[in-house]
């Protein structure tokens, strides 16, 4: 199974049958193992597989009171979000459409950390997956400003995050982790 972003009349329906889902955080050029590995654990745990893609172009303008989100783009001129999701949806369609799985793509808006934790508890989820971000010093600049999604999602809720590492490890005898 798969679709897009759901219309505020179909939401209701489909997170009723996502219920207790595992949900994996993935963007654009990401490593396959990453969705393998929510896929892994989907299937262990019997439970359809949410991929998520949050657009941090875009931000929450208001929500209705049935749940639909309502957003505008940070910049008008910048549309980056849909060609992602447009990305992380033929990854997920190539890797999960031969599998006896339920699984949907959905496009979250906003801070990553919270609107993952906003979808998991729509859909009492029970695991997150997440991939660690890439080493170099442009991402640690970034994550010094913004904070690492997987240490926020850790600490702002309940349920259990699984942190799949990228790349190959470091070495034990490597002093600096950031080096690229």
């Amino acid at each position: 199974m798969t679709d897009s972003t759901p219309t505020a009349s179909d939401e209701a329906a489909q997170n009723a049958a996502l219920q207790k889902a595992v949900i994996v955080g993935i963007q654009p050029g990401q490593p396959p193992h990453v969705l393998a590995e929510a896929l892994r654990y989907a299937k262990l745990l019997e439970s359809p597989l949410v991929v998520v893609h949050v657009d941090v172009t875009r931000f929450v303008t208001y929500e209705d009171p049935d749940g639909y989100v309502h957003s505008a783009p940070i910049d008008l001129n910048l549309d980056a979000g849909a060609a992602e999701f447009e990305d992380v949806q033929k990854m997920a369609a190539e890797a999960l459409d031969k599998e006896d799985i339920t699984w949907t793509t959905r496009q979250l808006i906003g801070d990553p950390a919270l609107a993952i934790k906003q979808l998991a508890n729509t859909l009492d989820a029970q695991l997150i997956v997440i991939g660690t971000r890439k080493r170099g010093i442009g991402e640690s600049i970034r994550e010094f400003f913004t904070g690492s999604v997987a240490a926020r999602l850790a600490h702002r809720q309940h349920r259990s995050v699984l942190v799949v590492p990228q790349t190959e490890s470091v070495p034990d005898d490597q002093k600096d982790v950031w080096d690229e």
